[in-house]
């Protein structure tokens, strides 16, 4: 298959393989990515060494992996070690007799190499110090998907690492319009409301959509992989946080206490709600979240620097701890039997809000705003009798701000007199308690547009979920 998408990043690979300088890339995120698909398909496999981590391996198991991988490459009979300086040594003696002009070496997993007490890092900083950032020949491609281990351990390494990497390539989810290209690509045919929903249930992970069979519909196919008894994305849950984090259990009571919150919690209310001390160990915890996609860290509207609010934003693990986590599933058909239920409702309005807030530079092309500095936030009005919420406030440096609506639906949305009436004392009570001069347009963002009729003038713009494909 080709590669979907992923342009700023194939083209930040082009520059470095000819740039005819040492390079040393790693490229980085969550499981399941496409990380090494990525690099293996526009690469076509032609790596002078490629070697991949075990994950629970030993250092034994390691090297010899490594060392067989460089007799295949090598055709030769290099001798087994078992201590990883032996192992670089032997590949910087196999690297330096090649006769290229530009050398590719891909160890995959990086994070996995690095076992107790095997000594992997240091071994790995005196190849790259003292022999391979003197080679203007050789690119050294890195992937991990244990995001904290590659951004603390490599990327932020404050040792004999810090600052050798020469180009560090964050692998985002597919945004919708990529995941629609993904699914062509399967010869899965689904609408854009059938798109939307499988957004909202897999995000823009890869591996999800591959799995997806093109001779069922969407819920048969939500079906099988979640519900049925060997449903694969159901077990993916346990593995995705202990591939990524060593201390696994730490990050999934950090998910769960957020996800309880759609509003989501300041980091005082997450200490309170686990009775954690003020160590900074949660806060690593939320950062590391927060880089793996898994959380969104965002401050109220007026408060720039403080009141910052977590925010649980990952579609498959909203979707799992809302229908699979803790429960005991005996509907193998669960989704196709829950249309319209309350839960499946509950979470479907909220899931859409998370769609729109993980394509915010697609409302704002839209909008007509795309080159207009802005700051996006959400605002709740807790000094009100009434609470007040909005989701998505978009503050424009031309004195706009869009308060946007989020309605998720299998129609045109019809505005009525009582829902308008609602958002016009939505809109007074912002300008009353932010005190701000600047316009204000009512946003709707829905599925497939606005009814029209005598209330439907009183929206300023309007976004639609084919908008959020562009």
């Amino acid at each position: 298959m080709k590669i979907i998408g992923r342009l700023q990043e194939q083209q930040e690979l082009r520059q470095c393989y000819e740039s005819g300088k040492p390079e040393f890339v790693a490229v980085y995120g969550r499981r399941r990515i496409g990380k090494t698909f990525l690099v293996r398909q526009y690469f076509n496999d032609n790596f002078d060494f490629y070697t991949t981590g075990m994950f629970g391996a030993s250092r034994v198991e390691q090297t010899t992996l490594f060392c067989n991988q460089l007799n295949k490459y090598s055709k030769g009979s290099y001798p087994m070690v078992d201590n990883w300086f032996a192992a670089f040594d032997l590949l910087k003696n196999y690297l330096s007799a090649l006769k290229k002009k530009r050398i590719l070496v891909f160890i995959d997993e990086l994070p996995w190499l690095d076992s107790a007490k095997s000594r992997f890092l240091r071994a790995l900083e005196l190849f790259w110090n003292s022999w391979g950032c003197m080679q203007p020949r050789l690119m050294l491609v890195v992937c991990g998907s244990a995001t904290t281990w590659m951004t603390s351990k490599l990327i932020g390494d404050k040792g004999g690492l810090h600052n050798r990497l020469t180009r560090s390539i964050y692998l985002a989810p597919f945004t919708l319009g990529e995941c629609e290209q993904y699914i062509d690509e399967l010869g899965v045919r689904f609408n854009r409301y059938e798109q939307v929903e499988n957004y909202m249930i897999m995000g823009g992970v890869p591996y999800y959509l591959s799995l997806l069979k093109k001779n069922l519909s969407l819920s048969q196919n939500i079906d099988s992989l979640f519900f049925s008894k060997s449903a694969p994305l159901a077990r993916e849950w346990d593995l995705l946080f202990k591939s990524l984090f060593a201390d696994s259990q730490v990050y999934i009571k950090v998910i769960e206490a957020i996800g309880n919150k759609r509003k989501g919690l300041t980091l005082a209310e997450i200490k309170k709600e686990l009775k954690m001390g003020d160590g900074g160990g949660l806060s690593l915890v939320l950062n590391n979240l927060c880089q793996c996609d898994f959380v969104t860290k965002y401050y109220p509207f007026g408060k720039k620097n403080r009141g910052a609010i977590y925010q649980l934003t990952d579609p498959y693990t909203l979707f799992y701890l809302a229908f699979l986590h803790n429960r005991n599933i005996t509907d193998e058909h669960l989704w196709s039997n829950s249309i319209d239920t309350p839960a499946r409702l509950a979470w479907s309005g909220y899931s859409f809000e998370q769609v729109c807030l993980h394509h915010i530079q697609q409302i704002k092309k839209k909008l007509g705003i795309s080159g207009i500095l802005t700051q996006v936030s959400s605002w709740n009005n807790v000094e009100d009798d009434h609470r007040e919420q909005i989701d998505l406030v978009i503050d424009r440096q031309d004195q706009v701000i869009n308060l946007c609506e989020m309605k998720y639906s299998r129609a045109q949305y019809a505005l009525t007199k009582q829902y308008v009436s609602h958002l016009n004392e939505r809109l007074e009570a912002f300008r009353r308690v932010t005190g701000t001069t600047k316009a204000l347009h009512l946003t709707m963002i829905t599925t497939y547009g606005l009814k029209q009729n005598k209330y439907s003038g009183m929206i300023q713009s309007e976004v639609t979920m084919s908008d959020l494909f562009g």
